[in-house]
């Protein structure tokens, strides 16, 4: 077994030997392709010393007859790739002769001086030179998977290269050598033996399209800008549903006036006509997109502009931007007036969040932007709009962003924010806000101050947030004066039990985070009796080398508790196995119970293991543990690749109590609110509710052998108190959510996307009467945080009695 307790040395079974070994990422074994494949990958085109002006990907047919390629596409991801990025598409169409190559320019850079020969699809992603995955795929929707093993699993992809250090690949290692001189290209034979590293090798970039032509000697000649105004306006191009009638036509010489200019990033610049059509529902403002080219005008500009109209969908089950891509255009005349912007606040903004598509696709549904909120922002999407004196609901963040609500009553917090109260009242006045001026940034905000004045913006659409507001023109901040909550000290006779998520905490963390987290224990919280812990990762944190323990992490925690001030806790926990619980590979986060051994004692019993499940015993004494620490049932299919729930068996003061430390798994993958399918799918709700009727039918054991026993169910259970999950949870009154016994206004301890919610939660069985609960709020609602949750508290007097 493998329990580790503070002050006394690791049990195990038999001797362990540690050696550090560095685990490599599972190779993608998807099946050999006979037909197309991924002949040559080029990212460093345009670079510092690079001689070719664009990024390529080259495929190759190795099959006797021709392969089309319509509806396939060309998908990127970075080497090492975060849980924010994402797998960026290039669609395809034609097809590629026996033994011929097809040729997929990618952005350009400011370097080079020899053009590609004339590709036959044109995508605009910027790859990286030494380090990133491509992947031929069956489809155009973009790849969700991050691991070399999500990918081999996924049957859509047809083919796969990963370069340089590239985490998703085939075989055992990526191809080495990719650089702003050298491409990655694969053996005249065109074999595929799905390893990377064996099929294809470093060396100068040899771009060749189906015609057969390979990189001439100059410049890509540019083709002139328009010069006379053409038969579309930008209303034609947005239309009236979400996506445009002229997706993926040519246009040319549309006019407008230049609104905004986005010079880094995802770089272009906004249009909008200054002769709008009346009808509420076609928007007038569009984005120019020129990928990694800085775009050469001023915001006054008007001009013409000829490209392709296309949607972007930035995200998995987003909904599009409507763009113009592989734009030419001629600036007319400069300093002219902008349009007026449309002002945004409770009279203009629709009580309604969306309309409904039974589950489907809305992107078909003609706009009603008098009814619906998120029909209103489509409409004016990529058109200047205005709001004044608007309260912040989400602090600004670590990307210079802040949200903010134009409709102050709608749902308010206690302390000012806005609170997500079910599924079926969605928030319709919030908005994320970022500035288009590098050297004004968005200023540093907390939940409940105030934008004071005018902000003027263009309205944007993107993968995290939705709708957001491209400032020009930023408001002054005005200083609410949030503080800190700090909750009162127990009574003698009372009990404290408390959950806090660290956020992946671990030995190598900075010590201001150890501090500040450890000020949250024994100041804020008042140094509680008892502390579940989520998110303690292993001593060496995301360094996937087979280590599990977290004795250094902890006792780094412990004595920073003790230098705020705090009493010297110790703890409880068990090791899960290497990479099995979910988190950042490597990681091995755990649910820790800490304890003050002042005040409560803990019983330790022995049988729990990473793997070993507690059970509810029925003594002549009263319920106790079968092992304790122990958990739940750990091989259910439930706790697959997540934390498995920690339960401790305590006394205090003669009476024993049973604490049980939650972590359910994450709303990752989950449709957003604000996507292109409503109602949104939450994917990952199957496997919380999964989760919470374990825990549910562990808690009705106890409660079957002493329906009196003191459970306290606490954690991060990552879902809503009108949840399923909480539905499963507290069936039968076996647990009661104590978050419903506060008002309305206070039912919150996380912010996302300008929500106030609820994720994490203290649950009592029936024998604890007149619990004394408290969210304390000391992170989520400010800039400068050290958890990204707010921590809870209850205080009980253990005695007995029953709630109805």
């Amino acid at each position: 077994m493998q329990i580790h307790r503070s002050g006394s040395v690791l049990l195990t079974g038999a001797v362990a030997v540690a050696l550090a070994v560095t685990a490599l990422p599972a190779a993608a074994q998807a099946a050999p392709s006979a037909t197309a494949v991924i002949s040559e990958v080029y990212g460093g085109g345009g670079n510092s010393g690079a001689t070719l002006t664009r990024d390529f990907v080259e495929l190759a047919n190795a099959g006797s007859a021709p392969f089309e390629v319509g509806g396939l596409s060309v998908q990127y991801l970075p080497g090492s790739p975060s849980a924010d990025s994402q797998w960026q598409v290039s669609e395809l169409s034609g097809s590629i002769a026996p033994g011929g190559r097809y040729l997929v320019a990618q952005a350009a850079g400011t370097g080079g001086t020899v053009a590609l020969p004339t590709a036959d699809a044109t995508g605009t992603v910027a790859m990286a030179a030494g380090s990133g995955t491509v992947a031929l795929v069956s489809g155009t929707a973009p790849l969700t998977c991050k691991s070399a093993a999500d990918c081999a699993a996924d049957t859509r992809i047809v083919d796969l290269v990963g370069y340089g250090s590239a985490v998703v690949r085939e075989g055992g290692g990526p191809v080495p050598g990719a650089s702003a001189t050298a491409s990655v290209a694969r053996a005249a034979s065109l074999a595929d033996t799905d390893d990377n590293a064996a099929d294809l090798a470093a060396g100068a970039p040899t771009p060749v399209n189906t015609k057969g032509e390979t990189s001439g000697g100059g410049q890509e000649p540019e083709e002139p800008g328009p010069t006379e105004p053409g038969d579309v306006r930008i209303h034609d191009i947005q239309g009236t549903t979400r996506v445009s009638p002229l997706d993926g036509t040519s246009v040319t010489g549309v006019p407008g006036v230049v609104t905004g200019v986005r010079a880094s990033g995802s770089r272009g610049f906004w249009i909008q006509d200054t002769a709008p059509d009346g009808d509420p529902r076609t928007g007038e403002g569009l984005f120019v997109y020129t990928g990694s080219t800085a775009p050469a005008v001023k915001v006054g500009d008007a001009v013409l502009v000829s490209g392709k109209v296309a949607e972007y969908y930035p995200g998995t089950g987003t909904q599009s931007l409507t763009q113009i891509t592989a734009p030419r255009f001629t600036v007319l005349s400069s300093g002219n007036a902008l349009p007026a912007p449309v002002v945004l606040d409770a009279r203009s903004v629709p009580g309604r969040y969306v309309p409904s598509a039974d589950g489907g696709t809305i992107d078909a549904l003609p706009l009603d932007p008098s009814r619906y909120a998120l029909d209103l922002y489509e409409a004016l999407e990529g058109s200047r709009v205005e709001f004044a004196d608007t309260r912040v609901t989400g602090a600004t963040t670590a990307y210079d962003e802040i949200w903010v609500t134009v409709k102050p009553r709608e749902n308010p917090t206690r302390r000012g924010g806005t609170l997500y109260a079910s599924y079926e009242d969605q928030n319709t006045g919030r908005l994320k806000v970022m500035s288009l001026d590098p050297a004004r940034p968005v200023p540093t905000a907390n939940v409940g101050d105030v934008l004071k004045g005018r902000t003027t913006g263009v309205l944007d659409y993107a993968s995290y947030g939705g709708y957001n507001v491209q400032a020009t023109e930023l408001g002054t901040v005005v200083d609410k004066k949030l503080r800190r909550e700090v909750t009162r000290k127990q009574k003698k006779d009372e009990l404290a039990v408390a959950t806090y998520n660290v956020e992946n905490l671990d030995a190598g963390d900075d010590q201001a985070k150890f501090d500040t987290l450890a000020e949250g224990v024994a100041v804020n919280l008042s140094s509680p009796d008892i502390v579940s812990l989520e998110e303690i990762q292993d001593d060496n944190g995301a360094v996937n080398d087979g280590t599990t323990g977290s004795e250094a992490t902890l006792k780094g925690f412990t004595d920073a508790i003790v230098a705020k001030g705090g009493p010297r806790y110790a703890w409880r926990y068990i090791a899960p196995e290497n990479n099995k619980d979910g988190g950042e590979p490597g990681g091995n986060i755990r649910n820790v119970l800490l304890f003050n051994p002042q005040r409560v004692s803990f019983t330790d019993r022995a049988g729990g293991d990473a793997t070993t499940p507690v059970r509810a015993v029925d003594t002549w004494k009263g319920v106790e543990l079968s092992a304790s620490p122990g958990r739940i049932n750990p091989a259910s299919p439930a706790w697959a690749d997540s934390r498995k729930p920690l339960v401790g068996e305590f006394v205090f003061r003669g009476k024993p109590v049973f604490v049980i430390g939650n972590h359910f798994a994450s709303k990752g993958g989950d449709q957003p609110l604000h996507g292109r399918y409503q109602e949104p799918t939450r994917s990952s709700e199957t496997k919380r509710v999964q989760q919470a009727a374990e825990v549910n039918t562990f808690v009705t054991a106890l409660l079957k052998a002493d329906r009196s026993a003191k459970v306290v169910a606490l954690g991060d259970f990552n879902d809503f108190e009108f949840s399923p999950t909480m539905k499963a949870l507290t069936k039968g009154r076996a647990l009661k959510p104590l978050i419903t016994t506060l008002p309305t206004s206070e039912r919150y301890s996380y912010v996302f996307d300008g929500n106030s919610q609820t994720l994490d939660h203290i649950l009592t069985s029936p024998g604890i009467r007149r619990p004394d609960y408290d969210v304390v709020h000391i992170n989520a609602e400010f800039a400068d945080q050290a958890s990204d949750h707010d921590p809870q508290v209850v205080r009980v007097k253990v005695g007995g009695g029953f709630w109805h």
